[in-house]
């Protein structure tokens, strides 16, 4: 938590899109309470499965949310709660497994990638454990790569 918060790209944002962890990924919920208490805007994706896509919203605090697809903890809120890929400075995305170059693998179904396809000038930052590094994840031309990636033993920036 701490090593994300040092980043200039955490300290400088002012609306922070988190991913609401579940199964062995790195926990967030921590992360976006405080966050929150720092006064940061917080955006969390809720899974729309007709369209194969995420949609964001705005939370306040986390009993905003609740089991949703696949049991990932989503925003349960109106529409007018809804915020754009482009209200936010920092993204913050979950990865099963990294490589140095900044490929990351996810749980396959491809909604990041889709989500982050046309954006550009944000930071994308990865959370993983250490033992998640791989020698090289096989990538395609589609899939979305991370510019820096935090783990529970140092900051990879990517070049």
């Amino acid at each position: 938590m701490q090593s994300l918060f040092n980043l200039h790209e955490f300290k400088t944002a002012k609306t922070i899109l988190f991913y609401a962890s579940f199964r062995t990924e790195v926990d967030t919920f921590n992360i976006i309470e405080e966050s929150l208490k720092m006064g940061k805007n917080v955006l969390v994706p809720k899974v729309d499965k007709e369209r194969h896509r995420l949609r964001l919203y705005e939370i306040k605090n986390l009993r905003e949310l609740s089991m949703g697809y696949m049991g990932i903890p989503e925003p349960s809120l109106p529409d007018k709660r809804l915020r754009e890929l482009n209200d936010a400075d920092l993204i913050i995305i979950p990865c099963v497994g990294f490589d140095l170059s900044g490929n990351r693998l996810g749980y396959g179904a491809g909604y990041y990638d889709i989500l982050l396809s046309d954006m550009k000038k944000v930071p994308f930052v990865a959370l993983a454990y250490e033992e998640q590094l791989i020698d090289a994840i096989p990538s395609e031309m589609h899939d979305v790569k991370v510019g820096i990636i935090v783990t529970d033993e140092q900051v990879i920036k990517v070049t």
